[in-house]
């Protein structure tokens, strides 16, 4: 199923050759535990949300709204934060389970709007979910004045900032955990099979029986509470929340997903491509991190350039195969063979 695969086999090669690059000229720099650990703990915030943008993609959608849903869900938690922080600046033992469960309901809740807005109204989904982004953006903008939540406990930035076994960053283990369930739910559950069958053709999949909108509005749903997690992970690295944290993801996420092999046009796509894209990104940026003549203000430039240049590959690779492609998902696979 992978051998063939050459997305996957194509991210492998660049993450080798980078990682041969940066031994040869940084090294000292670079190879070293608190930098892998630093990595580790830093690409889960955009990590998470790129998962959810996967999920739209395979059925033929986007999200652009996950930096404005993320922000947003963040602003709110921050001001739970706030109110539960006492005086002395802790907060009770309820207070991070509570703040992450709140977190899922509200980054359902948007993304479930996101899902209306594309079922319902037939809204197409990149303006859809580019408007709801705006709008969330705005609604964080008019609550904080465009200034940052903060002061509140540093107990919660300590909990997520950890590491278990003083090793693996407690981000990481969270990504992992919903990178999994969302393995399992595209992989081996019928739910998967049928987002692929509607990113594959929407009227054959709706003659065929599907429940569209349901599709869409779960789809929507889950897009919406990695963007939750993701904007979580994120009030903890800064130990704040803003309207504008964040900006860049956008574009990282449609980049890291492309780049993972998911077919913009829906139908294809796995989640092991994604995971390799960011992994590639995480270690380009920090990379490029270590040469100090290269202005980090030139990151977005290079994201941009890459988007281009892999969907362009992508133009290419599509068009050399033949017509009949054996579908990526397993279920598929299994009946393409009987």
């Amino acid at each position: 199923m992978y051998r063939n695969d050459r997305h996957l086999w194509r991210l492998v090669l660049m993450i080798v050759l980078w990682l041969l690059f940066m031994a040869i000229t940084r090294f000292s720099k670079f190879y070293s535990m608190i930098n892998f650990q630093t990595m580790a703990a830093q690409f889960p915030e955009f990590g998470i949300m790129s998962l959810g943008v996967m999920l739209c993609m395979i059925t033929g959608g986007i999200d652009l709204s996950v930096v404005g849903t993320a922000n947003l869900t963040s602003i709110l938690m921050g001001f739970l934060l706030l109110r539960l922080t006492d005086a002395a600046g802790g907060l009770p033992a309820f207070a991070i389970p509570l703040v992450f469960l709140l977190a899922i309901l509200i980054g359902g809740s948007l993304g479930l709007f996101n899902g209306l807005l594309v079922s319902k109204f037939h809204i197409p989904p990149i303006l859809a979910t580019m408007g709801s982004g705006e709008l969330f953006t705005g609604i964080c903008l008019a609550m904080t004045n465009g200034n940052a939540v903060s002061k509140f406990s540093r107990t919660y930035a300590k909990t997520i900032n950890n590491r278990l076994f003083d090793l693996i960053p407690v981000q990481l283990i969270i990504f992992i955990v919903m990178a999994a369930l969302i393995w399992f739910l595209i992989s081996k559950t019928v739910f998967g099979t049928k987002i692929y069958m509607l990113g594959t053709n929407e009227n054959v999949a709706k003659f065929s029986g599907l429940n569209i909108d349901s599709l869409y509005l779960k789809t929507y749903m889950l897009s919406g509470i990695c963007a939750a997690l993701g904007g979580m992970i994120m009030l903890a690295n800064y130990n704040s929340a803003r309207a504008d944290y964040g900006t860049v993801y956008t574009l990282q996420c449609v980049l890291i997903v492309v780049l993972g092999g998911v077919n913009p046009s829906g139908g294809r796509g796995r989640i092991s491509g994604v995971v390799l894209a960011i992994i590639l990104l995480r270690l380009l940026e920090t990379g490029l991190n270590r040469f100090p003549r290269i202005s980090s203000y030139y990151i977005s430039l290079i994201w941009g350039g890459v988007l281009i240049l892999v969907m362009v590959m992508n133009y290419f690779t599509e068009h050399k195969k033949v017509v009949f492609q054996e579908p990526t998902h397993p279920t598929l696979q299994k009946e393409t063979t009987e």
